[in-house]
């Protein structure tokens, strides 16, 4: 399974460059600086061009758990949402709670802002180690749980846009589940 719709949206997996995806946002997996980083967060601010690093500069900073959004420059997306995922240190310092938050402070901004389509990458499994397996049942499970649970969104198509095939076997087993369960 590489799909599922719950309510109205559909929710996709696919293997891709986040930058060229054809939504009306993307995530960033930013840092709390929201000011540099490599990984998805370089590869974001190249392709948005240094109009991105302005407009994060205005933000003054992101809390963990936290998400804000700017518009998408040169990419073509009209808006990245900067979500800040937790770095690893075990799992108990509330990184569960801190990843599943930025999953769903960006669906609720991506709502707010009347889109219709966001991609995710894989935020936290990066550099900052959040274990593949668990960081993509939560990303699943918390997307799942924002449209079951609240009004309707608007929001007609997520994408979980992974950067190699063995994370977007994790988003796959993790849909599965959810499909099981729905």
């Amino acid at each position: 399974m590489d799909s599922l719709t719950i309510h109205s949206t559909r929710l996709e997996i696919v293997v891709a460059d986040i930058t060229t995806l054809d939504v009306d946002a993307i995530v960033n997996a930013a840092n709390s600086s929201l000011l540099g980083g490599g990984g998805v967060y370089g590869a974001i601010h190249r392709a948005a061009g240094p109009e991105l690093v302005s407009a994060c500069r205005m933000l003054n900073g992101c809390k963990t758990g936290d998400a804000k959004i700017t518009p998408g420059f040169r990419l073509k997306a009209q808006y990245v949402i900067n979500a800040v995922g937790p770095v690893w240190r075990g799992g108990e310092n509330g990184e569960p709670d801190l990843l599943a938050s930025c999953y769903s402070r960006a669906m609720n901004l991506a709502a707010d802002h009347g889109l219709k389509s966001l991609a995710f990458p894989a935020i936290s499994t990066g550099i900052y180690a959040y274990p593949a397996d668990e960081a993509a049942t939560i990303a699943v499970d918390t997307v799942a749980g924002v449209l079951k649970n609240s009004q309707p969104t608007g929001i007609e198509r997520v994408i979980y846009c992974c950067f190699a095939e063995a994370s977007a076997d994790e988003h796959r087993r993790a849909l599965e589940a959810l499909g099981d369960g729905a």
